[in-house]
């Protein structure tokens, strides 16, 4: 049985990605593909607890903002849930 994963934002894109710009959120859209292709392993992705799931982080343009996801294994879902730009 095959293991299709995919993404999407929590609670929805207007609530995580409202505001920010287009290369950024093409950027997130772009990672967050990537995460779902790595399934059940995007959990050792980025920065985050070691064991036990929860809110992981990754670096976005060399540290000029930030990616939070959780990975829900029982769904196949990578669930996007902030984006933080900072410039």
């Amino acid at each position: 049985m095959s293991e299709t994963w995919a993404w999407e934002y929590d609670p929805d894109e207007q609530q995580v990605a409202a505001g920010l710009p287009t290369p950024v959120v093409a950027e997130v859209e772009r990672l967050a593909g990537q995460l779902a292709i790595l399934g059940r392993d995007a959990t050792n992705a980025g920065r985050g607890p070691l064991h036990g799931g929860g809110l992981r982080t990754l670096d976005l343009f060399g540290g000029r903002g930030f990616l939070h996801f959780i990975v829900a294994e029982h769904l196949h879902l990578v669930l996007i849930v902030r984006v933080t730009w900072l410039d």
